[in-house]
Formats: structure tokens, sequence, C-alpha cells
């Protein structure tokens, strides 16, 4: 279709645009100018897809001046990471980089593969684009507000929003260009896109801190670059082709093996969840993106994709285990975090593994819960980092301790971060639909080890969430006013992703017929109807079910104005509720904490065992792998 160039190249002709733009008014327009064309490009493209059928559509574009350009930018991607590697002196980068683009250049050039489609536009892609344009480009319209406060609180960084911005629109335009690939190489080059700036957004406020984190993002996603790279070549040498559907109809270990590696290191799962961790160092708006919409949500794209190909073998599972394993061991140490990004870091890589773990059991019920999944958490999550980043903005911290009784000193803020947080594991918000869909899958699958790992790992997550949620709705007088500082920006796009998440809630079940079952249809031939119950029924229980949460947020904020009833404090209660007397006559303060079990499930006790038997397990399939191949 026409339209196909606009979606790529709209975003990436802004991105050229900002570094130019000086006046913050006027960049502030063009932001909004280009989310708004990107969303409204998208809506149409989509409507006249429906239009025409609905069918599945395979593109023949001609393609050699693209491939000769491609061929330019991988080069061009390797050069920049070798001046980067050499002026911090990192040589891992610079050898994985030019490693791959070597093999990949040569697998060009010298080898003949048949002929086949470079684009592919399904229901899986039509979501990948929504998801893409709307969570991605609000995240964007948010970033115009925030950088304005972020700045403002970070005298010592030096202003580079014309960058940021410019890296923001490019992000989205590599992501159109990825899921529309069906020429691995096509999906090659989009891929190594978003590994780069990646690495130079985490790397946007040039600290020692945001350096070194930002190598870390980079050699992680090289390496499963590097593997992308020889599944390419082994294909194009072995089968004679680079088409992502040849390697699920071949089934050859070897190249299902290296693409699951550079899912796993692109959605960030054990042992690579490390510089998933490290993006915190970057701004909330990069986070959000890097965790939601874009980044990540390659990474389980390409699993899910390759998902059909998983059933029944080695290779599914190592990639399931993985998921699981990752699920149930970043669930406990997010117990242990009090950072409010680092809790939202931990919960990303948990459900990340979750998805993970339903693509590599490779059943329909398993990929129908994996897509759900990622749909919620694109959406709650994205929203739940911009709140964080507008909450340390207007109280200077973002610790969850220090958001005590959010709902009553900045209550807009409390409601948005608490219609995040119910999302994610209350009913009937549709994460919690789909872990019980995973589960049920996961017991006709027979894979006890997944069975545990789920449930184990949700009791986790209850336990985080649910002290979160308790801190914001603590009753009490407010130690001092806080004003909020939250721009219209900023809001616009929270509002945006809450009634979103509402709305998603409410029309599940129709969400569930019009695109869910559509992209298990495509993947797999067949899709096994899932929700039993009636629509009708299942949405008049889910609009009465989705307010309680909001209605009794509200009802907790207007209790402001009434008098505190005292309570007894182990001394003479000063009136407050905060301070008493004690037997000495001396005041003392009462403050209430969350447990974190530090010691049980801190970062520094299950982090090393942890990495060790993820990477144990990865190299033992690829060892196993490689010793059938050859």
């Amino acid at each position: 279709m026409t339209m196909i160039p606009f979606l790529i190249g709209i975003p990436a002709v802004f991105a050229l645009i900002f570094p130019f733009v000086r006046d913050q008014k006027a960049r502030g327009v063009i932001v909004y100018t280009g989310a708004g064309v990107i969303m409204l490009t998208t809506v149409v493209f989509t409507a006249r897809w429906i239009a025409d059928g609905s069918q599945v559509m395979m593109l023949y574009p001609e393609t050699e001046t693209v491939d000769h350009l491609m061929s330019v930018g991988d080069i061009a991607l390797m050069c920049l990471i070798i001046y980067m590697g050499a002026k911090y002196r990192r040589i891992v980068p610079i050898l994985l980089s030019v490693a791959q683009t070597a093999l990949l250049l040569y697998t060009e050039f010298t080898t003949e593969v048949a002929a086949g489609p470079h684009m592919v536009v399904d229901w899986f892609t039509i979501l990948m684009f929504i998801i893409i344009a709307f969570i991605g480009g609000f995240i964007c319209i948010y970033t115009v507000g925030y950088m304005k406060g972020y700045h403002s609180h970070h005298k010592d960084v030096q202003d580079r929003q014309p960058f940021f911005f410019s890296m923001l629109f490019l992000f989205l335009a590599a992501m159109f260009g990825l899921v529309l690939s069906q020429n691995m190489i096509w999906m090659y080059f989009f891929w190594e896109i978003t590994s780069v700036i990646s690495f130079l957004m985490i790397g946007y406020t040039r600290s020692e801190e945001a350096v070194n984190n930002s190598f870390c993002a980079l050699w992680m996603n090289l390496l499963g670059g590097l593997g992308f790279a020889v599944a390419i070549a082994w294909m194009a040498k072995v089968s004679g082709t680079v088409q992502l559907q040849d390697v699920v109809s071949a089934g050859a270990m070897l190249p299902l093996m290296c693409l699951a590696l550079a899912g796993l290191t692109k959605s960030a799962q054990l042992p690579f969840s490390t510089w998933l961790l490290g993006a915190m160092v970057a701004p909330t708006p990069s986070s959000a993106l890097l965790h939601s919409a874009t980044m990540v949500k390659a990474g389980v794209y390409l699993l899910l994709r390759i998902s059909p190909a998983f059933s029944g073998n080695l290779v599914g599972i190592i990639v399931s285990s993985i998921g699981g394993f990752t699920f149930i061991m970043a669930s406990m140490m997010a117990i242990a975090q009090n950072d409010g990004k680092k809790v939202l870091a931990f919960s990303t890589i948990s459900n990340l593994g979750l998805i993970v773990g339903c693509a590599g059991i490779g059943a329909e019920e398993t990929v129908w819960a994996a897509v759900f999944l990622m749909i919620f958490h694109s959406v709650s999550k994205s929203m739940l980092f911009q709140s964080v980043g507008a909450t340390e903005n207007t109280l200077g911290s973002r610790d969850i301790e220090d958001m005590h009784g959010l709902i009553i000193r900045v209550p807009k803020l409390a409601y948005i971060m608490g219609i995040g947080i119910a999302g994610m594991y209350l009913a009937p918000f549709g994460m919690l639909i789909s872990k019980w869909v995973a589960l049920k899958a996961f017991v006709d699958s027979g894979n006890f080890v997944l069975v545990l790992c789920i449930a184990y790992g949700s009791a986790s997550t209850m336990f985080y969430w649910t002290k979160w949620l308790a801190k914001l709705l603590c009753y009490h007088i407010p130690r001092e006013t806080v004003k909020d500082v939250t721009r219209k920006d900023e809001y616009v796009s929270m509002i945006f992703h809450a009634a979103t998440m509402l709305l998603l809630c409410l029309l599940l079940p129709l969400v569930a017929v019009w695109v869910v079952n559509p992209i298990v249809q495509e993947l797999f031939g067949n899709a096994k109807d899932v929700i039993s119950m009636s629509v009708l029924t299942t949405m008049a229980i889910m609009l009465v079910s989705i307010f309680i949460v909001p209605a009794a947020m509200f009802f907790i904020s207007r209790r402001s104005h009434r008098e505190l009833v005292p309570i007894y404090m182990n001394g003479i209660n000063e009136g407050d509720n905060r301070f008493f007397t004690n037997s000495f006559g001396e005041k003392e303060h009462l403050y209430l904490s969350n447990w974190y079990l530090r010691f049980e499930f801190g970062r520094r006790h299950l982090r090393i065992p942890s990495l060790i038997i993820a990477a144990a397990a990865l190299v033992l399939g690829f060892c196993i792998v490689i010793g059938g191949a050859v």
C-alpha cells in the first residue's frame, strides 16, 4: 500500500527537523503536530486495510536501491559504534558490531536467496502500529512538559532536548519498519537502529553512570544482533531464503535458537536484564518508551512471530524456561525495591518473562494470553512511568515511601497512578485475566515448572503492587502543602492512558474477538475461543468493576477535609497521628513504612544466582543445538 512509506517516513522526517529547532514553544508545536500526524496516518491506514477485507498482505516492493541504502546504513551504524567505543575505550561493542555487520554484508553480496515478500501487513502488524503510534505518540507529547521540569531539577545536566526529541521520533520510525518487515535483512536493519538509539538515549545525561549503563545496553543488544545475523546467514546459506516465515516452516534449530537469543536480549530476559535496569538513569520518557511501546516489545514481537516453531522442541523449552524463571525472580527482586522506577523496571522484566514463557510454549492459548499481556502492559506501564516521573518532579523524589498519602496531597497524580497499578494486577483488568489464561494453558501443556513460576510469581507481584497502592491511599494529615507542578502536556498523555486502560477492560471481549483471535488465527491457522462468557455479560461485569478503584480513591481523597480520629501511639498523641510525646517528655515521630524484605529478596542476594542459572541454561541449550546442527 502506498501509505506504508509514510508510516516510516513521517516520524523520520520530524526527527530530522528537531536539531534545527531551538525555541521550546515551536518545538512543542512540532511534537504535537508530529504525534498527531503519526496517529492520524495509522488510523487511516488501519481503516483502509480493514475496509479492503483485512486480509494478510505480502508486499514485494522494488528494493535494489533500498537494499543498498540499508547496507550503507548498517555500515554507518557500525562506524558510529566504533567511534563511541573508541572514545570511551569499550572494545566489546566494537567487536560485536564489526562481526555482525561483516557477516551480514558478506551474506548479502555472496549468497543468492529466493525472492520473497519484504513486508507483511496482518492483524499483528496492525496491533503493533496502534501501540507504537498512540502509546509512543503520547509519550512524545508527555515529554514536552516533562523535560521542562526535568532540567529545572537537574541543572547539572546539559540541555539537549532537540537531540532527545529527535531520538524519540526516530525510534518510532524504526519500530514501524521493524514490525512491517518480513525479510529478515530488513528487520535486522531496523532492529539495530533501535539498539543504537536506546544506547544514545540512556546516555543522555553523559554522567559516568549513564555512560556505563548505555554501553551495557549496547553490548547486550549487539550480542542479540549477532545472533540475528547468524540466523540470516544460516538460512541464506542452507535454505536459500531470508524470510522470517520460512524459519518457522523449516523448523531448523540453530537459526531458531539464534533468533530466540535476539528476542531474549531485546526483551531484557535473564541473564540480559541488567541493561533495562540501567536504563532508569535516563529521563522518564525514554524509560516509558523503552519499557512499554518500543524497545522491549520488539523482542517479544519477534518471539511471538516465530512462536509456532517453538512447540514441543528444545528451543521452545529453553525460551519458556528462561521466561518463567525471569518472571518469578524479577517479581521477587521487585519486592525489595522502594524506588518507584526500579519497581517498574523489575515489573517490566517480570511481565515480559511471562510473555516470553507463553511464546516458548508455542500453543494457541498461550499466545492468546501473551498478546493480551502485551496490550495491557504497554498501556499500563507507560502510564505508570509517566506518573512516577511527574510525581518525582512534584515531590522531588520517586521513593514509594515519600508517596505516603499521595491521594490527599496530589489527588490527580494518585488517581492516574492508582489506575495504572490496578491495571497491572487487580480484577477485572486484563493483566489478571491474561495471567489466568496463561496459567490454564501451562496446566494443559503439562509444564508444571511454569505453573509454579506463574503461581508464585503472581503472588510476589500482588505483594509489591499492594504495598505501593496502599501507600497512595493512606489517609493522613499532610506534613506540608505540595504544589502540583505537572504540566498540561503531561496530563494530556496520562489521562489518555488512564482512559484507554479503562476502555480496554470494558471492551475486553470485543478486543479478544476482533483483534487477538485474528492474530492467533494468522499465526497458527486456528484460534480457540478462550472467553466462554457472552460478550454482553462480560462487558456488564467489567463496567461495574472497573470503576471500583477510581471511586474508592475519589472518596478517600474527599475525606481530606474531615476531622482526623486520634489513634493510640504509645504515648501522648499530638493530635495529628504523626507525633507523640514519650514517657521522657520527648517528642517522637511515628512513621508508617512498608516491609521490603531486603535480605530475603534483595537484588544483592538474588541477582548473581539468577544470572548464573539463566546463563547456564542458555549456554547449555546452544551447545546442544549446535551439536545437533553439526
